[in-house]
Order: structure tokens, then C-alpha cells, then sequence
């Protein structure tokens, strides 16, 4: 399944899905029209996929927005969404967050397989994924404050819960550049890697989670994203319903 006259396509090989931003030639730059695919990518996926990864094609992740499209005067450029009213413009960008939004979903685990520059809507998008692998020459910034703008591909809640309130205002709001050091340091990084390493340790991550019971990494993971909207004793709750129907789903008594 592809999308390549997008810039995006999606390759499907058994468990294994790869999101692959195919536009080297501009670092992957991104447009509306590759975030429309990335959400049909969604609908599409078979349902034996368990895992999702999320790469660049060439030496970037994705520099950010193209430029190019968006000051233009063509659909989803800044020109024409301010037209819009208000509500149409929100909705507008509703459309443009689903193409994140999915690599949140709790039947699969994405990764991010981060090289090269991952700057505002690229770090968004590494963001948008449950683990981030980084090469070494990553860079990464939140840069849509340089342009006047807000992140809103549902990054910054993303952000907030990894690198907690002040350290993400300090990098929302300054739109500067971090190395994957840094980043690894913060919080922002699952790991960091050697750029030559970079395809065969994602490649490593994503048996280990297959190796593993299908539908107790769906629990795992619905627990740990819910931890902290629960209390103590919430969590203690969901950890015991969780458990139970493990059990029983092990021992065949299912429902």
C-alpha cells in the first residue's frame, strides 16, 4: 500500500508496518496532503499489524513543514485556512492532527526511527509515537514559534508528559535546537544510537516487542497511558481488572 505521489507511503510486512516520508530531496518536508495519507494509513493497516515504524527517507526525519505549500496560496496554506471561519479553520486542523493521532493507538506500538533534523512538525510526528529511536546526529526542535505559530499535530501534550511543564514552555517558546544528547538526557529519547545502527536497532526493538503476548502489551500499554489521569488507588484498580482478564483469557474462560 502506497502513497508515494503524496510524499508518504505505507509498506506492510506482517506485524511490521513502516511509515516512510518519502521527499529526501527537501528533508521530508511536510504537507497537508501527507497528513491526509498518513491518516487513511490508519484505516488501511490489516489487523495483524503490531507494531508501526515511522522513518525518513534519506539523511532526514523531517525538517518540518514545507514552506513552499504552506505560503502558498493553494488548500491548507496559510493564506487560505485564516480565510476560514473560526470553527471550519479548527476542524481543518482536526483533519491535519488525525494524521498523529493514530500512531497513538492502543492496538499497536510506534517508533520513531529519528535521524537527521526532526523539527516542528518532524519532532511532532516523533512525538505522535509511543518510543523514539535517535541516531546521534539527530537535531530536534519545536520551531513552529519562529513562524509566529503554536505546535497543534498534538505534540504538546506529548511533550508536556516527557519533559514535564517548564522544560517543554522553555522549548515550545524558543524554538531552539537540541542535540540527541540532550534529548536523551531530558527524557525525549528512547534511545540514542549510533547512526549506522540506527535501522538494525529499531529493527531489534520491534522483535522484542513481538516476541511478546499480543494482547498483554494492549493491556500494558492502555495501563501505563492512563496512569496519570488515575490515582494510587485507580490504578491499583486497573492493574487488578487488567490482570483478571489476562487470567482468564490464559486459562480459556475468556468472554
Amino acid at each position: 500500500m502506497t502513497s508515494a505521489t503524496t510524499g508518504v507511503r505505507l509498506d506492510c510486512d506482517g506485524p511490521v508496518a513502516t511509515v516512510t516520508l518519502c521527499r529526501p530531496d527537501v528533508l521530508n518536508a511536510q504537507t497537508p496532503a501527507m497528513w491526509r495519507a498518513m491518516s487513511e494509513f490508519s484505516r488501511d493497516l490489516p489487523g495483524d499489524v503490531r507494531v508501526v515504524v515511522v522513518r525518513g527517507e534519506g539523511r532526514a526525519f523531517s525538517a518540518g513543514l514545507d514552506l513552499s505549500v504552506a505560503g502558498a496560496a493553494g488548500p491548507g496554506s496559510f493564506a487560505e485556512l485564516a480565510t476560514l471561519p473560526e470553527q471550519e479553520c479548527a476542524d481543518r486542523i482536526a483533519d491535519f492532527q488525525a494524521g498523529f493521532t493514530w500512531l497513538h493507538r492502543p492496538d499497536v506500538i510506534s517508533i520513531a526511527a529519528v535521524q537527521g533534523y526532526a523539527l516542528g512538525a518532524g519532532l511532532q510526528l516523533a512525538l505522535a509515537c509511543d518510543l523514539r529511536v535517535l541516531a546521534e546526529d539527530a537535531v530536534l526542535s519545536m520551531a513552529e514559534v519562529t513562524l509566529g505559530l503554536v505546535p497543534d499535530l498534538a505534540g504538546t501534550k506529548r511533550l508536556l508528559d516527557l519533559v514535564g511543564y517548564s522544560r517543554a514552555l522553555e522549548i515550545c517558546a524558543t524554538g531552539r535546537r537540541m542535540d540527541a544528547a540532550e534529548a536523551d538526557r531530558i527524557g525525549l529519547a528512547t534511545l540514542v544510537v549510533p547512526t549506522a545502527e540506527l535501522d538494525a536497532t529499531v529493527r531489534d526493538l520491534a522483535a522484542g516487542l513481538l516476541a511478546n503476548n499480543r494482547d498483554a502489551i494492549v493491556e500494558i500499554k492502555a495501563l501505563l497511558a492512563g496512569a496519570a489521569g488515575r490515582s494510587h488507588a485507580e490504578q491499583q484498580r486497573a492493574e487488578r481488572e487488567a490482570q483478571t482478564r489476562r487470567l482468564r483469557d490464559l486459562a480459556g474462560r475468556g468472554e
